[in-house]
């Protein structure tokens, strides 16, 4: 159990005195950067997955089913 302490202790140090934590304006511009991302993948997926539905359906369509 002292080895699991030691590395709690050795985790939460490191997170006091070693990690940067962003300011309040990086985390908003980045958070911001994040849902713009999101958003514009999203939108890509969402247009190729209208893009194979039309195609399967003139592939269907074509196969007569």
């Amino acid at each position: 159990m002292s080895k699991f302490g030691n590395y709690i202790q050795d985790a939460y140090d490191e997170l006091l005195h070693k990690v940067t934590w962003p300011t309040w304006d990086e985390l908003q511009q980045t958070t911001i950067i994040v849902l713009i991302a999101l958003a514009l993948v999203t939108t890509v997926v969402f247009g190729m997955d209208l893009a194979a539905e039309n195609v399967l359906k003139i592939i269907y369509q074509v196969l007569g089913k």
